[in-house]
C-alpha cells in the first residue's frame, strides 16, 4: 500500500460517512482551486483533511519536496534553491507591538514556495547574506496557508536555514531563465530575461486604502524584437542601480505573467530582483529642445541625442538654467533610468560645439507611426477644440483633464493633459496648426493609442 493509500485509509476511518469517491472529488476540487502543477494528490489530501477537521500523519521523512507541503505541517525539512529575497520590513500588531518579516521565494525540481522569516530570523547573518541560486536546507519549519489557500513555509524561533554544500539535482537559475518573448499568461515564479526598451519610470502613489506605494515601470524586449510591459510594485528606489540606460540587458528573478487590458504584462513585487548587465557609465551628449520649471522649482529639460532619443531631464540644482534652447550639452548625471535623467549639484555638465545632434525640426513623427510607450514630437492641425472637465479618482480626488482631437496627413489622434498639463491646451483653438514636443503615447481603455502631455511637454502654434 502506498503512502497516499495509508493516509486515505486513516481519513476514511475517521469520516465513515465519506466514500473514497467523495474524497477523490474533494482532492480534484482542491487541486483545481490551487492551480495545476502546484499540488500533489497527497498534498491535496492533507488540505482536505484539514478542512474536515481530521488529523492524519504520514511516516517521518528526513526531507520532503515543495509539492508535498500542506497547511498545518510542522518540523518540515527540505532542500531548495533561493529564487529571491525581499528586504526586511517592520509591522505593527493591533496591540501596538512591533514585529519584523522578510520574505523569500525558494524552488526545487517541481515547484516554488514563499518562505516567511519572522523577527530575529529575518536578520540573521546567514539570511542577510543569501544570494539567488544558493542551495539551502530549511530545517524544522512550519507551514500555513496564505490568502489564496497556498502553503507558505514559516521560519520561527525553532527553525533554521543552512547553506548547503552538497551536490543537488535542483536546476540552476541560468537553466530556468526564460526569454520574455516565451512567457505565457498565468505563469509565476519566473526568471525572465530581455533588453530594457525605452523609458524607465519610477512613481509614488497613494492607493484606495490610503496607503503609500511605488512602482518601477519599463518595457522588456525579447528575442523576437517585441517588448512587454514590466511593473515592479513597491520596489524601493534605493534597491535599484542609479544608472540603467535603455537597451541594457536585464534579468528579473521572481515575477509572474498577467493579462491586463488584453496585453500580457510582467509583474513583480518587493522580493523581485532586477539584475542588470555590466554598464559602462559614459557622459551623455544632447541638445536642449525645451525648458520649463516644475511646481517645486526644478528645471525640466527635454533633450535629444544623436540617435534621436528623447531624454526627460530633471535638474534639481538648477545648474542648467544658464543654457538656452538648441544649446548642445555634455553631462555626467547622478541618475539614469532609461531616458529619464537626474542632474544634481554633484553632476558634471558643460556646453559643447560641433556635434551632429538633430534639431526639433528633424524629430517630427507622423501620427500613423506613433506606438504606445514611446515619446514623440508631432505637428498637427486641431480638429476638435480642447474640452476641460474634472475627473473623480478612486481616492476621491477631483483632477482636471483636458483633451483635443488632432490630425496630420497620415492619421488622427487624441491629445490629453492631466492636472497642470491640462493648462497647456487652454489657448489652443480649432483649425490651428501646432507643434507638440515631448508627448507620451499610451493605449487607452479601448486599445486606441492616445498622446499624453507630461511635465516636459510644450506646445507652439505654427504661423
Amino acid at each position: 500500500m502506498t503512502e497516499f493509500d495509508l493516509l486515505l485509509t486513516k481519513l476514511l476511518e475517521q469520516k465513515p460517512e465519506l466514500t473514497k469517491s467523495d474524497v477523490d472529488n474533494m482532492i480534484a476540487q482542491k487541486k483545481e482551486k490551487i492551480g495545476s502543477g502546484y499540488l500533489t494528490d497527497q498534498g491535496a489530501l492533507f488540505l482536505v483533511a484539514s478542512d474536515l477537521g481530521v488529523a492524519i500523519s504520514e511516516s517521518v521523512k528526513s526531507e520532503i519536496s515543495i509539492k508535498d507541503l500542506y497547511a498545518g505541517a510542522r518540523e518540515v525539512t527540505l532542500q531548495t534553491r533561493v529564487l529571491n529575497v525581499s528586504p526586511t520590513k517592520q509591522f505593527s500588531r493591533k496591540d501596538g507591538s512591533q514585529f519584523m518579516l522578510r520574505n523569500m521565494t525558494v524552488y526545487d525540481n517541481e515547484s516554488a514556495v514563499t518562505v516567511k522569516m519572522w523577527d530575529e530570523k529575518a536578520n540573521l547573518p546567514d539570511i542577510v547574506n543569501l544570494k539567488p541560486g544558493n542551495l539551502i536546507k530549511i530545517i524544522k519549519a512550519y507551514v500555513k496557508s496564505d490568502l489564496n489557500g497556498e502553503p507558505t513555509i514559516n521560519i520561527g524561533s525553532g527553525s533554521t536555514i543552512e547553506i548547503a554544500d552538497a551536490e543537488s539535482s535542483i536546476p540552476s537559475l541560468d537553466s530556468l531563465t526564460k526569454d520574455v518573448s516565451d512567457v505565457k499568461e498565468g505563469e509565476k515564479n519566473l526568471i525572465v530575461s530581455g533588453i530594457i526598451d525605452g523609458n524607465i519610470s519610477y512613481s509614488e502613489f497613494t492607493n484606495v486604502r490610503g496607503q503609500q506605494g511605488n512602482s518601477l515601470r519599463f518595457r522588456l524586449q525579447g528575442k523576437d524584437n517585441r517588448s512587454m510591459r514590466v511593473v515592479l510594485w513597491n520596489k524601493n528606489e534605493s534597491e535599484i542601480p542609479k544608472v540603467i540606460p535603455s537597451q541594457t540587458k536585464a534579468r528579473l528573478l521572481g515575477v509572474k505573467a498577467k493579462l491586463n487590458q488584453q496585453e500580457l504584462e510582467i509583474h513583480g513585487n518587493e522580493s523581485t530582483i532586477l539584475e542588470i548587465a555590466d554598464i559602462k557609465v559614459e557622459p551623455i551628449s544632447f541638445r536642449i529642445l525645451s525648458t520649463s520649471k516644475s511646481e517645486n522649482g526644478n528645471t525640466m529639460v527635454l533633450g535629444v541625442n544623436k540617435e534621436k532619443q528623447l531624454f526627460n531631464i530633471v535638474d534639481t540644482a538648477n545648474i542648467m538654467s544658464s543654457f538656452n534652447q538648441n544649446d548642445m550639452l555634455e553631462c555626467m548625471p547622478s541618475k539614469v533610468y532609461g531616458n529619464n535623467i537626474t542632474i544634481d549639484s554633484d553632476s558634471f555638465i558643460r556646453k559643447i560645439e560641433g556635434e551632429n545632434i538633430p534639431q526639433l525640426s528633424d524629430l517630427r513623427t507622423k501620427i500613423v507611426n506613433v506606438k504606445p510607450d514611446n515619446n514623440y514630437c508631432i505637428e498637427a492641425i486641431i480638429l476638435k477644440a480642447p474640452e476641460r472637465r474634472n475627473v473623480q479618482t478612486k481616492a476621491g480626488e477631483s483632477i482636471s483633464l483636458s483633451e483635443m482631437f488632432v490630425e496630420d496627413d497620415t492619421g488622427q489622434i487624441w491629445i490629453k493633459g492631466w492636472r497642470n498639463q491640462a493648462r497647456l491646451l487652454d489657448e489652443c483653438l480649432i483649425g490651428e496648426i501646432i507643434s507638440v514636443t515631448g508627448v507620451t503615447a499610451k493605449s487607452g481603455l479601448d486599445g486606441r493609442t492616445e498622446l499624453f502631455l507630461t511635465s516636459f511637454s510644450s506646445i507652439k502654434k505654427k504661423n
